[in-house]
C-alpha cells in the first residue's frame, strides 16, 4: 500500500488523495500546453512579461552559471535567462511532456539549442545528482506541486553551495479590500476567459483556486528557510498579486 494512502491534499478547493494529485494537475497542464502563454496573459492581466523580467533582474544571470528551470514549461525563463547570459546553460524541467513539446517549437529553443535541455520530471524527486545547479527557478510552477516542502529540500538538493533559489509565484495581497476585487476578477473573468479562449472552464477555474490555496508571503518564506535555505527574503509585484521569493544554499 502507498505511504500516501491516507495523506490528502488540495486540488484547488476539492480535498484529494496526494496519490491522485500529479496526475490531475498533469490533466490541466496537457489541456492547456497550446494555448499556455495566452493562459499566463489571462492569469496576469498581460503583466507576467514584466514579472519574468524582474525576476531576472533579481537573478542577476551570468556566463558559466548552470540553471535548474523547473515546472519550465514552455521556456520563457530559461530563453530570459540564456539571453542574459549567453555562455550560460539551462535545463528545463517540467512533468508535463506537452508543454515541453510546445517549449522546444519556439524560435528561441532552436536558437538557444547548445545551451538548452528539456527533461520531463518530478519537482519532488528531481533527476539530478546533489550539487549540479547554480541556480534553480520556478515560475508559476510550485503551487501545483503535491507536496511543497519536499520539492523545496529538493531544490536545496541540486543546488551548490553558494546556490540560489528563485521563485516567482502569484501570492496575496495585503490589502483585504484590495484582495477582495481581485477575487472578484480571477473568479469571474478568469474562467470564462479560458472557456472563451482555450474551450476549457474547468482548468481555468483550477488554476484561480490553485492561487487562494497558496501560502502568503510570509508563510512561504518559513517554508522556504525550513529546507535549509538563507537569507531568504521577498518582494511583491503589483502590490502583492504575484511575489518573488529567493533564498541562498550557503
Amino acid at each position: 500500500m502507498s505511504t500516501s494512502d491516507n495523506r490528502t491534499t488540495h486540488f484547488g478547493f476539492k480535498t484529494v488523495n496526494e496519490d491522485d494529485k500529479a496526475g490531475m494537475v498533469h490533466g490541466v497542464f496537457t489541456n492547456v500546453a497550446s494555448k499556455y502563454d495566452i493562459m499566463n496573459d489571462v492569469m496576469s492581466v498581460g503583466i507576467h512579461r514584466v514579472w519574468k523580467d524582474a525576476m531576472m533582474d533579481w537573478l542577476a544571470p551570468r556566463d558559466g552559471q548552470r540553471l535548474l528551470d523547473v515546472a519550465g514549461g514552455t521556456g520563457d525563463i530559461s530563453f530570459r535567462f540564456l539571453g542574459r547570459a549567453p555562455g550560460a546553460e539551462a535545463v528545463v524541467l517540467d512533468m508535463t511532456e506537452s508543454m515541453l513539446v510546445e517549449g522546444r517549437q519556439r524560435a528561441e529553443a532552436t536558437h538557444l539549442a547548445n545551451h538548452l535541455d528539456w527533461v520531463v520530471g518530478d519537482a519532488m524527486a528531481l533527476p539530478f545528482e546533489d550539487n549540479s545547479f547554480d541556480r534553480y527557478t520556478i515560475s508559476f510552477g510550485i503551487r501545483n506541486v503535491t507536496r511543497i516542502p519536499d520539492a523545496l529540500k529538493e531544490a536545496y538538493r541540486v543546488l551548490k553551495p553558494g546556490g540560489r533559489l528563485m521563485v516567482l509565484e502569484f501570492s496575496q495581497l495585503p490589502d483585504e479590500g484590495m484582495q477582495k476585487l481581485y477575487d472578484l476578477y480571477s473568479f469571474n473573468v478568469i474562467p470564462r476567459m479560458g472557456k472563451l479562449i482555450a474551450d476549457d472552464y474547468d482548468s481555468y477555474q483550477y488554476l484561480v483556486e490553485s492561487i487562494r490555496k497558496f501560502p502568503d508571503q510570509e508563510t512561504f518564506a518559513r517554508m522556504i528557510r525550513e529546507a535549509g535555505f538563507e537569507n531568504v527574503k521577498y518582494r511583491n509585484l503589483s502590490m502583492g498579486i504575484a511575489a518573488l521569493h529567493s533564498g541562498w544554499k550557503i
